[in-house]
């Protein structure tokens, strides 16, 4: 996989509110697959997946038929497709929330689909609305040129994350993109169960019913106002932040309680080989994870 493109520039603060909306729209897209695709292990049912052309739900079993809808990124488009041929479209550029709501679930009834969601915002103080999505008028910022960008680092990232899913014999997630955090992620798993947490909520009782290390990249938020990418264990071992990172670029931080790795995009897209040194944070963090936690490497890792 190659990076020899020019990666994009990601400035957080030029295309927040750009980026609040087209999160707010993923979140509603994300919520129809979560509503209809059959139930998978961890919430993996819930993710979207990088396109050639943006965000997709990939196809969706209904009845007898199946539909996908995709974010297209390039003609700026949401698309909605189903298996006896039909195919809607809806553009993006100058919607607000609530009329790309209304738009996309008149599409999906004009299809005889029927996908009951909780049409209000998941993890409201991270999106910074609480307003239901069919009432919405305020997001309504989409810059077409940072929406491209941010889904051209996007492809590129998807390409390295799946070389280093490829490393790993064990149990692995897809590379999939959570709406609800608008983050991409793979995850490693020891295959072990994990102590369970008596507070947790049943999502998360669930996504971390297993011990794991996972890797990911989110475009920025106020706590770091730009894009980066990270690792974490869980559970956490002691010590981990003590453990090298490469490059040298890469640091550990605590959050919540818990260490993080996290490396700069900008370092990334400006450095001479920016997959190998993307590749050498994810393993260096994973190496970190794996020995702290004792996992069972030589069964997991592929060796030639």
């Amino acid at each position: 996989m190659s990076t020899d493109a020019p990666l994009p520039t990601l400035p957080f603060r030029e295309w927040e509110e750009t980026k609040t909306t087209l999160h707010l729209f993923t979140q509603i897209v994300g919520k129809v697959r979560l509503a209809l695709h059959p139930k998978l292990n961890h919430w993996w049912h819930a993710p979207l997946y990088v396109s050639a052309r943006g965000l997709t739900t990939s196809a969706i079993p209904y009845r007898a038929t199946n539909f996908e809808v995709d974010l297209d990124l390039i003609d700026h488009q949401l698309v909605l497709r189903s298996s006896e041929g039909e195919v809607l479209k809806v553009g993006l550029a100058g919607r607000s929330v609530g009329q790309f709501y209304r738009e996309l679930f008149f599409s999906l009834g004009s299809l005889g689909i029927d996908a009951p969601i909780r049409a209000k915002p998941f993890d409201p103080d991270r999106v910074k609305s609480k307003e239901p999505f069919a009432t919405d008028e305020t997001h309504a910022a989409y810059d077409g040129e940072s929406a491209h960008r941010f889904w051209r680092a996007l492809v590129s990232i998807d390409g390295i994350f799946k070389r280093f899913r490829g490393r790993f014999i064990g149990k692995s997630s897809p590379v999939h993109f959570f709406w609800h955090s608008f983050d991409l992620a793979v995850t490693r798993f020891s295959g072990r169960p994990a102590p369970v947490r008596e507070d947790a909520d049943p999502v998360t009782k669930e996504a971390y019913s297993h011990e794991v290390i996972s890797a990911g990249f989110w475009p920025g938020d106020d706590n770091l106002p730009e894009p980066a990418f990270y690792s974490y264990v869980n559970p956490s071992p002691p010590g981990l932040e003590q453990e090298p990172l490469r490059p040298k670029a890469a640091w550990w931080q605590n959050q919540n309680g818990s260490s993080m790795a996290l490396y700069r995009y900008q370092d990334f897209r400006t450095a001479p080989d920016p997959s190998a040194d993307l590749l050498e944070f994810m393993q260096s963090a994973y190496e970190a994870g794996a020995k702290l936690s004792q996992w069972p490497r030589e069964q997991l890792e592929r060796r030639s």
